[in-house]
């Protein structure tokens, strides 16, 4: 079975995070991660094809905002909420009140 890489909470770097919230698109993927604690990609309900959903998850993983779980089938996907608010406090809060 596919086993994702996440980087370790001090190799996850601010020039990667704040590319990762470039795009209005994994902008609102973290929205959604923020509020619940787990979601299952087929509950993104996103108007992009699959493979654009799977780069923009792979981006999200790569940068350390994202952390992908398998279970089975299903791919479980949560905020590192904590490793990001270790890193950059406050960075998190500030990009989640901004998305509008």
């Amino acid at each position: 079975m596919r086993q994702y890489q996440h980087p370790d909470r001090d190799n996850i770097s601010l020039t990667g995070v704040l590319y990762a919230f470039s795009d209005p698109t994994r902008l609102q993927i973290v929205k959604m991660l923020s509020e619940k604690p787990e979601i299952t990609c087929s509950e993104f309900c996103l108007e992009i094809s699959k493979s654009t959903q799977s780069h923009h998850f792979k981006v999200l993983r790569e940068t350390g905002i994202m952390y992908t779980r398998l279970e089975g089938t299903q791919h479980y996907n949560s905020l590192r909420r904590q490793d990001l608010d270790a890193r950059f406090p406050s960075l998190l809060d500030a990009v989640l009140n901004g998305i509008t």
